[in-house]
């Protein structure tokens, strides 16, 4: 596929004043950041207001996330932090890319039709240029042998002796850009299977990819809105960092983030309702009525951009969901269902754990519920809740 003109030029010549160069990042490792013993909840100020993050009371300084993952902090090991590093970039610019003003013209796809042929959404041109800029970070990082993406049909294989596997929806949400509603970014991380390094090219890269969510080895979103806040777990809790422009750098400033055990939130499309199964729909207005397990009435909450929806629903608890077989298992479930288990959520397709599904197709589908424990718990109760009728829509 050929690229429009403004894209290549995007990519190979990028305009400092739609992707802004950020100063370097110093990363000045001072071993009180890192006295885990003595880690206690203090208010920091970043430029005019104020947020809790969880550093040293000796220091009112933010950890980035290099600082965070590297040897003095979690300690996840220096090929990883290098490959964050990678990704971070990536992410700063899709950031200014989503937000510049050649996104109007770049978030449209041209002709009509919601597939193509292996079951991808139809790409728009700020999908591709997201998707390039992720396989080119990858790639100069020398870290990751295969990268699996939304926008191809394949994966790509990298490099040999890379050690990390990288899954990605690049730029999820992207038919919204226009009304300028959240987007985001996607991603989870495998290691290398180096027990089948013998097979064919090919082959080899589809098995690295269809590796089952429970052996992610870390895994995150990017959520493009009023800020850029990168949400990510390497196995240890999950944390979410917020993009400071002033330096450039992503800094910590949600900890430890436990989603509440039950909310009072559901987010899912209304619209839908005479398709869904009956227990959905029992289970929706039960919920509604405040007449379930929680003796309130809930409230609903839509945007149908799924890093957005899923953000609300890690802060402020209750459930995200997509009933119908629609979004993917591979790049766009997992992660998520790995994030919301580390926040102490659950991820379900309405039967199962999600991270207990083992991938057959690389752009397999199915229906997701994300959230609160106490909120998937009692959603699962009531049995009957993944639509099989009409299971796709034109938008």
């Amino acid at each position: 596929m050929q690229l429009p003109t403004i894209i290549t030029s995007i990519l190979h010549n990028p305009n400092p004043y739609l992707i802004p160069n950020f100063p370097p990042n110093p990363l000045q490792f001072r071993r009180e950041f890192f006295n885990r013993r003595n880690f206690t909840t203090m208010t920091s100020s970043f430029n005019s207001f104020k947020i809790h993050s969880k550093l040293d009371t000796n220091s009112d300084t933010f950890l980035t996330i290099a600082q965070f993952a590297g040897k003095e902090g979690a300690n996840v090991g220096d090929d990883l932090v290098v490959l964050y590093s990678h990704l971070e970039y990536a992410f700063k610019r899709i950031s200014a890319l989503v937000a510049s003003p050649v996104n109007s013209s770049l978030g449209k796809s041209s002709g009509g039709g919601e597939d193509v042929g292996s079951g991808r959404d139809k790409p728009k041109p700020l999908d591709i240029v997201s998707n390039e800029i992720i396989l080119s970070c990858l790639t100069h990082s020398g870290k990751v042998a295969v990268m699996a993406s939304e926008e191809d049909d394949v994966p790509v294989w990298i490099t040999d002796d890379g050690p990390f596997v990288v899954v990605t929806d690049p730029l999820d949400g992207s038919r919204n850009i226009d009304a300028s509603i959240p987007t985001g970014t996607i991603f989870g991380i495998y290691n290398r299977l180096i027990e089948i390094d013998g097979l064919p090219v090919e082959e080899k890269a589809l098995l690295n990819s269809l590796q089952s969510g429970n052996r992610l080895v870390a895994a995150g979103y990017v959520l493009y809105s009023s800020a850029t806040i990168l949400c990510t777990s390497f196995g240890s809790g999950a944390h979410a960092f917020t993009l400071d422009r002033s330096t450039g750098d992503f800094v910590l400033t949600h900890p430890n983030i436990t989603i509440p055990p039950r909310g009072q939130i559901y987010s899912v499309n209304d619209a839908r309702y005479f398709d869904w199964p009956e227990g959905l729909r029992r289970y929706i207005d039960t919920i509604r009525q405040g007449k379930g397990k929680f003796p309130k009435k809930y409230s609903a909450r839509y945007i149908c951009s799924l890093v957005a929806d899923f953000h609300r629903t890690l802060m402020y608890g209750g459930v995200a969901m997509n009933p119908r077989d629609h979004l993917r298992l591979v790049y766009e479930a997992n992660p998520l269902s790995f994030l919301a288990e580390q926040a102490v959520g659950k991820g379900s397709d309405g039967k199962n754990r999600i991270l207990c599904i083992q991938p057959t197709k690389l752009h397999q589908r199915l229906p997701l519920f994300l959230g609160s424990p106490d909120d998937i718990d009692e959603l699962e109760s009531y049995g009957d809740v993944q639509q099989t009728v009409n299971p796709g829509y034109d938008v």
